[in-house]
């Protein structure tokens, strides 16, 4: 009995050792917060405006046929390039070539009948002028050959048609670039107005992007862009906007702005999606914080700042800002500390400790 009786004042002395310094770490520990450190320093404000769009084409043709027939031949295939003026499919001759033909033996036919009307026309002024034959004569004569010349015009008009329809047996390329799409294989009969080819300039690429409304006045022809492609997460390219549609979608609420690169983008092509950031204003020596330093109390702003490794409840007054920072005007300066990321348990006073060095 005695041995418990001197055992148990030392364990109750150690148990009250370790109570108080329980104690002593809570209120320590509670004074102590481990916070995000963020210093203030001025640097280069971009400010940037959002948006989305496709790759599109300056110079891009579609091609439809002018004729009804069958493809006769086919001279170039999807991917490859074709020069200005280049044949890309022909269709067969037969019925546009028969009626070639047809319309010039017409017109030979009746340019000759029409320099014997001449002829004649000039022998019967001679013999009227000798009194040879009546003015009805003459005046028949003429009537006979202005008939002439009216249907020999006709027969030209004609002629010129079917030749002109040969020329379309020969669908070629308005513009050079790469033959995008095409829709026609030898033997396949076309309906005159069917959409047979497509050829884009890959030269004269650009942006076809939407911007809000509320963003589209903010927009100058001249502006730089970063650009983004979702095929090229990893690359970013440089453009600068080159012309701003006036003109406000009434469903969408975006207004059209076309983007040019300022140097050859390798690996794009037309239709792919791609994300903008147009940058409308820049200035330098700006004094920023992250937004996420800000908390707002009473319709007030306000950041905590450290001081002497203690939190200070600190009045701001913000300015222009970006996606993911603010420029301070008024509140804080150059080489100040901020916590990011307030929290409602702080309190002016409690000791700021960087969060990496937390317990």
């Amino acid at each position: 009995m005695q041995t418990v009786q001197k055992i148990l004042p030392k364990y109750t002395i150690a148990l009250g050792v370790i109570f108080m310094a329980t104690v002593i770490y809570l209120v320590t520990r509670g004074n102590t917060v481990y916070v995000d450190i963020h210093q203030v320093r001025k640097t280069e404000l971009i400010q940037a405006i959002y948006a989305t769009g496709y790759v599109d084409a300056e110079r891009m043709a579609e091609l439809r046929s002018e004729l009804s027939g069958t493809v006769g031949a086919v001279m170039i295939r999807e991917g490859e390039r074709v020069d200005r003026g280049g044949a890309i499919l022909e269709f067969e001759e037969r019925q546009p070539g028969l009626a070639a033909r047809e319309a010039r033996a017409a017109y030979a036919e009746q340019k000759s009948e029409t320099d014997d009307l001449r002829l004649r026309l000039s022998r019967n002024r001679n013999l009227f002028r000798a009194g040879a034959i009546s003015r009805q004569d003459l005046d028949n004569a003429e009537k006979e050959f202005r008939k002439a010349v009216e249907l020999l015009e006709q027969r030209e008009l004609q002629l010129k048609s079917r030749r002109d329809d040969l020329k379309k047996l020969v669908l070629t390329a308005p513009v050079s670039g790469i033959l995008t799409m095409q829709d026609a294989r030898a033997g396949d009969h076309i309906v005159s107005g069917t959409h047979v080819a497509t050829v884009v300039d890959t030269a004269s690429y650009v942006l076809n992007v939407e911007v809000d409304e509320l963003d589209a006045p903010r927009v100058r022809p001249g502006q730089l862009a970063t650009v983004a492609f979702d095929a090229l997460p990893e690359s970013r390219f440089e453009a600068r906007v080159s012309r701003v549609v006036p003109r406000t979608d009434r469903i969408t609420k975006t207004s059209r702005v076309y983007l040019e690169f300022t140097e050859p983008v390798e690996g794009i092509q037309a239709g792919m999606t791609a994300t903008a950031n147009i940058v409308y204003s820049t200035r330098e020596n700006a004094l920023l914080i992250p937004k996420s330093a800000i908390f707002e109390e009473f319709r007030k702003k306000y950041v905590w700042k450290i001081e002497e490794r203690h939190l200070k409840k600190q009045e701001i007054a913000t300015g222009a800002g970006d996606l993911t920072h603010i420029e301070v005007v008024r509140g804080i300066a150059e080489g100040d500390s901020v916590v990011v990321g307030p929290e409602e348990r702080f309190r002016e006073g409690l000791e700021a400790k960087p969060a990496g060095n937390g317990p």
